[in-house]
């Protein structure tokens, strides 16, 4: 049963370079899907590979409880470009780990059990993380979960106001919400959020493991809304492509985070990955490159006159909502221009390529979208 777990797609991927993936027959694919937000430098940027292979020659693996030079160097950078005070790092393999990581601290911190989570939210599938996963389809197999998890409608400031008390120990939320449909928060809400966790003594989180690393025009998608969480998680693009996953945390939650950890917690190979890319990101100033094209991609879209429902997103994190099935049209995009995307659910096509692409991509794209969609989008 190789491979049971995914399935597969009828592309057999064999190399990588900035925006294009090449097949087994060396056909080139603009990759608008960065396998789900993980190459925001593009594939194989030369510093992250080179860091990587300078690494490997050095130290392949030493456990966290030693000191090392390329996990120290991970440490002090994500401290330094963490949202205001939430600069206490642990590091692990995942962002299913990270949230999973996030609860734990929370619930440990507070002395508190509750979880409040939004519908639509997808935050891992481990079996915490699974449990403030909204979508039934991935809890129902593993059932039953943690119990003492309540889910509010995304973006009602009353839902979740009524939900909030002094037994919550977190509110986990997704600035823009990714599996869910691209769905941003709306205005006030984030800010709403914050006030009701300080108000009951509970952690706000929140789950950047797509928002994060400059996808959506900032660095971190909280800080479009001037909202600093209790807890940031950060995964996917943390180390271009190899396992990484961190739990940024504020010292209330960091001083009472209880007993936690992981074997591979910052191995020397991916910590160096991760600097890289976060230098990458850094100093390029891919954030202001995202906003930038991503503003242009929404405009093109909606000048495209689409038959589509919605466009929405932030940055170069967008949604396209078209009027049948999502699959079949990435299918067609994918096979016949080229061009790779995601879905996120049935009827939303998803944008989240790497943070380097050019205005001349984006035009690939539209027009490929424009003839796939035809008059019966």
């Amino acid at each position: 049963m190789s491979g049971f777990v995914f399935s597969e797609k009828p592309i057999s991927i064999e190399r990588g370079e900035g925006p294009y993936l090449y097949d087994d027959a060396s056909t080139e694919y603009l990759d608008f899907g960065a396998s789900y937000a993980v190459t925001p430098v593009g594939h194989c940027h030369p510093e992250v590979v080179e860091a990587v292979q300078e690494q490997a020659a050095e130290l392949l693996y030493v456990q966290a409880s030693y000191g090392n030079g390329a996990r120290d160097a991970l440490y002090e950078r994500l401290a330094a470009i963490a949202p205001g005070d939430v600069g206490n790092v642990w590091l692990c393999n995942s962002g299913t780990e990270a949230n999973e990581a996030a609860l734990k601290f929370a619930r440990s911190a507070t002395g508190n059990s509750k979880i409040v989570a939004a519908k639509q939210g997808f935050h891992g599938r481990t079996m915490g993380a699974l449990s403030a996963t909204w979508k039934s389809k991935h809890r129902e197999p593993f059932e039953p979960l943690l119990a003492d998890v309540e889910f509010v409608d995304y973006g009602d400031e009353d839902d979740l106001a009524d939900a909030v008390d002094d037994e919550t120990a977190a509110v986990v939320l997704e600035p823009v919400q990714g599996e869910g449909g691209v769905n941003p928060a709306p205005e006030g809400y984030l800010q709403a959020a914050r006030e009701l966790t300080d108000e009951a003594g509970a952690a706000l989180v929140f789950d950047e493991i797509q928002t994060g690393l400059g996808r959506t025009g900032t660095l971190w998608a909280c800080e479009s809304a001037g909202v600093v969480p209790d807890v940031l998680t950060t995964a996917k693009g943390l180390a271009s492509g190899l396992p990484m996953g961190a739990t940024l945390c504020a010292d209330w939650i960091a001083e009472d985070a209880g007993s936690h950890g992981s074997t591979f917690s910052g191995g020397p190979v991916v910590s160096a990955a991760a600097e890289a890319t976060l230098s990458v990101i850094v100093e390029e100033d891919l954030p202001a490159r995202a906003a930038e094209t991503g503003a242009y991609l929404r405009e093109e879209l909606h000048a495209a006159d689409l038959p589509v429902r919605d466009v929405r997103g932030e940055g170069l994190l967008v949604g396209v909502e078209v009027k049948r099935g999502a699959n079949r049209l990435l299918k067609e995009l994918a096979l016949d221009h080229g061009v790779l995307a995601l879905p996120a659910g049935r009827t939303v096509l998803r944008l989240l390529p790497p943070l380097t692409v050019e205005r001349s991509h984006v035009d690939r794209v539209v027009d490929a979208l424009a003839d796939a969609l035809g008059g019966d989008g």
